[in-house]
């Protein structure tokens, strides 16, 4: 069984901060360090969008624009968890976020990622 199980989302006001962790099981996923990992979000009636991926090895991390100098990947290939630490949020960072694993990929484009997990909520009030 292949899994991505996201968790720490939660309601916040604008300027508060939130992370998110993403901790992957399963036979796939036994070799996790050899996996990019992405974060993305969907806001409602919208197009699921990239917010920021990292490497395998961490060496290398991706963002959205909308994410840079507030968002921050990171990930702790001993727990297969990989993180996003989101600060000053914003109203408009409200969706759910998701995120999804693909072996030797990480990079912008969902259609990569063959492994997705069930997505947790971030709600920002004004």
């Amino acid at each position: 069984q292949v899994q991505l199980v996201e968790s720490g989302g939660g309601l916040v006001q604008a300027g508060d901060s939130l992370r998110l962790s993403c901790t992957a099981s399963g036979r796939t996923f036994s070799s996790f360090s050899s996996y990019g990992m992405g974060w993305f979000r969907q806001a409602p009636e919208k197009e699921r969008q990239f917010v920021a991926a990292i490497s395998w090895s961490g060496e290398s991390t991706y963002y959205a624009d909308s994410g840079k100098g507030r968002f921050t990947i990171s990930r702790d290939n001993a727990k297969n968890t990989v993180y996003l630490q989101m600060n000053s949020l914003k109203p408009e960072d409200t969706a759910v976020y998701y995120c999804a694993g693909s072996p030797g990929y990480s990079g912008i484009y969902d259609y990569n990622y063959p492994y997705w997990g069930q997505g947790t909520q971030v709600t920002v009030s004004s």
